[in-house]
């Protein structure tokens, strides 16, 4: 894998995947950028450039375990910025990885081209998703085999009495086959310090960055599933709200992984977005 240098010196590893005009996708959790695979087929349209952020996958680990903030790791994207030699990004997030985006574009308005926004993460603009939101998009899946044990889970940890992530793990995809179980694994964060950091106290200064999107011209698509029980779409069009060039779309039947529940849907989509 190619790698670079971060700005604290911290030796940063990314994929490449495809051809043509660059896109660089930031993964969520933090995690290992490998669950994105090639974005249900993305790559055949545009060259995927996938970093690891630091601590995960191929990415070293910083001395300093505040870097793991999400505003600190917006400096890890213009370090590879300067490492490709682009003069402007066109920047895809999913996940927490849309919170590293927005953050991008808000401190680096002239560094961004067009922004992908796939199953969004809302910390960074204090947008706040209630455990009633979820529950109410997951009572949608009620006619399924697993949801009494998935949906009881899910009630234990909106109150706060346990419950258990991989139970939930069924609301996070269309279908809950074995590409789905593959998916929602491999998607799973396993640096629990990088999670830690990420949203530690400083990470986010949501009204800065609300006022600074409002100011971003460029084109957003913020792209949720019909069923994503992390970004459900009443706070995705919340979010798209910000923005005066967004677009919003709910793609049905899909949850947190669209490019896995219906890779065709999505890469019609996405791809004539970005153009």
């Amino acid at each position: 894998m190619p790698t670079f240098s971060a700005p604290d010196g911290t030796l940063l590893a990314y994929r490449v995947q495809g051809s043509g005009v660059p896109l660089v996708c930031l993964p969520g959790g933090p995690t290992d950028s490998h669950y994105l695979g090639g974005l249900g087929g993305l790559s055949a349209h545009r060259r995927l450039i996938m970093p690891d952020p630091r601590g995960t996958g191929r990415s070293a680990a910083p001395e300093d375990l505040s870097s793991y903030r999400c505003d600190r790791l917006v400096d890890d994207v213009e370090a590879l910025r300067r490492h490709l030699g682009l003069p402007r990004l066109d920047l895809l997030g999913h996940s927490a990885g849309a919170n590293i985006a927005v953050q991008y574009a808000a401190r680096h308005p002239d560094g961004i081209g067009k922004l992908a926004l796939i199953g969004p993460g809302t910390r960074a603009v204090g947008i706040e998703i209630t455990g009633q939101q979820r529950r109410e998009l997951a009572l949608l899946r009620s006619g399924e085999p697993w949801f009494p044990a998935a949906f009881a889970a899910l009630e234990a940890l909106i109150a706060g009495t346990g419950g258990d992530f991989e139970a939930i793990g069924p609301f996070f995809c269309g279908r809950w086959d074995e590409a789905a179980r593959e998916q929602y694994e491999a998607g799973r964060p396993v640096n629990m310090a990088a999670v830690a950091g990420f949203g530690a106290e400083g990470a986010f200064e949501p009204a800065g960055t609300r006022a600074a999107l409002a100011r971003h011209g460029a084109p957003v698509l913020l792209l949720t599933g019909e069923f994503d029980l992390n970004s459900p779409p009443c706070s995705t069009a919340e979010f798209a709200e910000l923005l005066p060039a967004a677009t919003f779309l709910v793609q049905p039947g899909a949850g947190h992984y669209p490019w896995v529940d219906d890779p065709g849907r999505f890469v019609a989509t996405t791809a004539a977005f970005l153009g």
